[in-house]
């Protein structure tokens, strides 16, 4: 949601206008992310955000695209992707893949209470539902591999103790991805990356989880851990919050119930998710692209919250 693009007005005038979408009135720059490059478009028809993708490919990107459209004729409120006369979905401005979605009404909620806690656990466990039969196939492109690949690149950056932490937990998830246990875990698609600043909220009323260009096929649990790890802590400290936690969890079970291996497994997918994103936030931090209104997050971040989650696991 950064700029490494920059749209001419002309360029995406002849987008909104192939798209059937009236006259475009304005266009903004989006602020915030790191992956690609996001614009606010209003025409006289309503409001949308432009996307233009810098790293996924042509081939990845259907994916993506139709899980959206199909969670959203499943009635789970996502962004819709805007198809042109002839159908298609995936679009290309300045020479880069893009889509042009519905723009979600309301806010995102960052300082999340229980009630907002239990509306994302029971619209999570609504959307892994509706994925159940979405038919097409890519794995989470930041699972395990990834951070296998990338856990080399960035080691040289880090102090000797936190070098040591990232090496035990790598190994730590290579264990846990070789067990039964994990074996058992019921998957399907997922968000990957449902932080407070990708839901939108009327006050207390969840109306839609938006960017989905870090999903993939994964375990339910592993989306489930990435909120747990978000939106009931303390950002200040990494700490657990059990009253937000609880929230979430026992709105996802009310819609669908954890398995066994679910339960057994939550404190090591609480881990995974914390150390997905630390991972990420280094390379990000260490080795940034060149854009325009870039802000990389700060690893440390999930530092904290993995050390967090290895020294208090949770108790269900």
């Amino acid at each position: 949601m950064a700029v490494f693009t920059q749209v001419p007005l002309n360029d995406a005038r002849e987008l909104v206008r192939r798209l059937q979408l009236g006259e475009l009135q304005a266009l903004r720059g989006i602020e915030g992310g790191i992956e690609n490059t996001n614009y606010f478009v209003t025409t006289d028809q309503g409001d949308f955000v432009l996307t233009l993708f810098e790293r996924l490919t042509a081939a990845q990107l259907p994916f993506y695209l139709h899980l959206m459209k199909h969670l959203a004729h499943a009635g789970i409120p996502v962004p819709d992707p805007r198809a042109d006369a002839h159908g298609e979905i995936l679009h290309k401005v300045c020479g880069k893949p893009a889509a042009l979605v519905n723009r979600l009404q309301g806010k995102s909620q960052l300082a999340p209470q229980a009630v907002h806690c239990a509306a994302v656990g029971d619209m999570l466990a609504r959307m892994h539902l509706a994925g159940q039969n979405y038919e097409r196939q890519q794995p989470n492109l930041r699972g395990l591999p990834w951070w296998n690949e990338t856990v080399p690149v960035v080691l040289p950056y880090l102090m000797p103790a936190q070098a040591d932490l990232l090496r035990s937990e790598l190994a730590y998830q290579n264990h846990i991805a070789a067990s039964s246990a994990y074996a058992a875990l019921p998957a399907g698609p997922v968000h990957a990356d449902l932080f407070r600043d990708n839901v939108m909220f009327d006050g207390e009323q969840l109306t839609g989880f938006f960017d989905f260009y870090f999903a993939g096929v994964d375990t339910w649990m592993f989306d489930l851990a990435v909120c747990l790890n978000d939106w009931c802590i303390d950002l200040s400290s990494g700490q657990h919050d059990a009253s937000r936690a609880d929230a979430m969890l026992q709105a996802y079970q009310a819609v669908r119930p954890l398995q066994a291996a679910e339960r057994e497994l939550l404190n090591a997918m609480l881990r995974a998710g914390a150390l997905r994103f630390w991972i990420s936030r280094l390379w990000d931090f260490y080795l940034p692209r060149q854009a325009s209104l870039l802000t990389p997050h700060d690893p440390a971040h999930f530092e904290r919250v993995l050390r967090q989650r290895i020294a208090q696991p949770l108790a269900l």
